[in-house]
């Protein structure tokens, strides 16, 4: 079998798509092998592209913002989705069945600094009439650090990504009471990425049959089975745990069964870059995104 180099810039079940096309046999069903890797701390997956260590990554539209920002030329293009909606939750210490984003103000919450995570937050308080800045922030660091002083202790509520909330609930240490991506709606929220000259060739045209193949199973295969089958990825999060999660995901419609970055999808992210202040212009599609192998 042919040998595909894939990096994740982040790993969790959010990606599951990506993980899936492993999980579930479906580069094998095209003659591929998956070597799998998650970029170091500190280093973007970009530069596993550059060196030629990955074939594809899993990214995110703002990272050609942030090039197209400082005046470059992006050498990488983001050619799929992999997730169409923030995939991120909001955990308090008790069940709130009646909770409302009002009450974050003037709550601690355990969160992101910066980068898309942060972006995405603000911007959904936005939509939901609230002034991110009567947030008392604790920002820990990167996912583990915040899992880890919201278990602490630290915090009213906690910003994180599937399985991390699930998890939290299951260990009795939480409860999630809200999502993030309702409030944006879709968005291009993480996709993949790799060189053009790379999806010119018959790897990527097999790579996008097996990752069509996989948007479909996503939405209609039962969440135990995907667990099941992606678990000793997760090795740290019990099955059930992992199922919920991705019931939860299914659910909230993040992994439409297209696989193109749409332009609806692709303004709305411009929106959230925009209102943050992190745009110098909207950028043309052309410049971020083309439309994947056939």
């Amino acid at each position: 079998m042919e040998k595909i180099n894939i990096q994740f810039t982040l790993f969790s079940a959010f990606y599951s798509p990506l993980i899936s096309v492993m999980s579930g046999g479906f580069l094998k069903e095209e003659g591929l092998e998956a070597d799998w890797s998650v970029s170091p701390p500190g280093v973007s997956a970009i530069a596993a592209l550059e060196d030629g260590s990955a074939h594809v990554i899993q990214s995110a539209l703002s990272q050609g913002f942030s090039v197209l920002n400082r005046g470059g030329i992006p050498g990488v293009v983001h050619f799929a989705q992999v997730n169409e909606m923030d995939g991120f939750f909001l955990t308090g210490r008790s069940p709130d069945p009646d909770f409302t984003w009002d009450k974050l103000e003037g709550a601690e919450v355990v969160m992101f600094k910066a980068g898309q995570p942060r972006a995405m937050f603000d911007y959904a308080c936005y939509k939901a009439g609230i002034d991110p800045g009567r947030i008392k922030p604790i920002f820990p660091g990167g996912a583990a650090d915040i899992d880890k002083a919201y278990r602490d202790g630290q915090g009213q509520y906690v910003q994180q990504q599937g399985p991390f909330p699930q998890q939290l609930e299951a260990d009795g240490v939480g409860h999630v009471v809200a999502q993030v991506g309702p409030k944006i709606g879709p968005c291009g929220f993480s996709s993949l990425a790799s060189t053009r000259a790379w999806l010119k060739t018959d790897m990527a045209r097999a790579f996008m049959r097996a990752y069509r193949k996989t948007r479909v199973y996503m939405n209609q295969t039962p969440a135990a089975e995907i667990a099941r089958a992606e678990k000793p990825y997760f090795p740290n999060i019990d099955e059930p745990v992992l199922a919920r999660c991705i019931e939860t995901y299914q659910q909230l419609g993040c992994w439409t069964p297209h696989v193109e970055i749409t332009q609806e999808a692709y303004e709305v992210t411009l929106d959230v870059f925009e209102h943050a202040g992190q745009l110098n212009e909207r950028y043309a599609y052309e410049r971020v995104c083309c439309k994947p192998p056939s």
